[in-house]
């Protein structure tokens, strides 16, 4: 398990060095970034792959908007850093691959889940954001 919290923070963290983001917020990036990964793998493999990439990507989402009302910084700054270690790039490595092998209904397969997981990363960070304006919008009583 040390062996996935240091690597998804490096991961992370690398991402925000590559993009030139502000280096005060290397250490926060990273720390999402390994949060994320971290909830990933513990429900995995009770849930399913898509059901805890929408988990991970909602708990991303979630410490995004905290960071950056608590430092002052935009919330894109923190999502892209900690949504990097969810995304399923070598699964769509393998997808292509298999469809230039000929290996048709293999390709689908690994196409169809990697869809899924994209789309449980762009859904649990909608959600993130829905459930921010909800809570910043109360109506007022009068």
């Amino acid at each position: 398990m040390w062996a996935h919290f240091l690597t998804s923070f490096f991961a992370a963290s690398s991402f925000v060095i590559l993009f030139n983001a502000p280096k005060k917020s290397l250490l926060q990036c990273g720390l999402v970034g390994m949060l994320g990964w971290v909830l990933y793998v513990a429900v995995r493999g009770e849930i399913g792959e898509a059901p805890a990439t929408l988990a991970a990507s909602l708990l991303v989402g979630i410490l995004c908007q905290l960071f950056a009302k608590m430092y002052r910084t935009p919330v894109i700054i923190f999502s892209v850093a900690g949504i990097i270690p969810l995304v399923p790039g070598g699964m769509a490595y393998n997808a292509m691959r298999r469809f230039v092998e000929n290996q048709y209904d293999q390709a689908l397969q690994i196409g169809a889940q990697t869809l899924m997981i994209a789309g449980a990363i762009a859904a649990g960070l909608v959600l993130s954001e829905v459930l921010n304006q909800m809570t910043r919008r109360r109506p007022r009583e009068a």
